[in-house]
């Protein structure tokens, strides 16, 4: 019974997923949080290339603050697989200077990460 019951989770949290996407707003939401794409609960992960790149994350970040980034340019996926309500930002700044607009929790982008220098996680 718990076999059946994992497996209509992930089928229900798959095809949400698929339907956000195919939105086309360039970002998703969902429901539940646990590991996703190979990014743990309560981080932010950055993949290369706009894609999940096999479940294998470039970076990740649990930490509050500003995170500088280095030599990341092009496409990226931005993934806020943080809790209670944790906000995301891409900053044009070092040290969180020239902060956009905040990404919500469970949510991704597909961004150029040329002109970011740094993103800042916040409550």
């Amino acid at each position: 019974m718990r076999r059946i019951v994992r497996a209509a989770a992930v089928l229900t949290f798959t095809a949400g997923a698929v339907l956000a996407t195919g939105a086309g707003a360039g970002a998703a939401q969902a429901g539940a949080q646990g590991t996703y794409a190979g990014c743990p609960s309560g981080y932010v992960c950055i993949y290369p290339n706009g894609s999940w790149n096999g479940n294998k994350p470039e970076h990740k970040y649990y930490t509050y603050g500003a995170h500088n980034l280095v030599d990341e340019t092009g496409t990226h996926r931005v993934f806020n697989n943080q809790t209670g309500g944790a906000t995301v930002q891409l900053c044009t700044g070092y040290d969180g200077a020239g902060c956009g607009s905040k990404m919500g929790t469970w949510t991704f982008k597909d961004v150029n990460l040329t002109p970011v220098n740094s993103i800042r996680l916040a409550e």
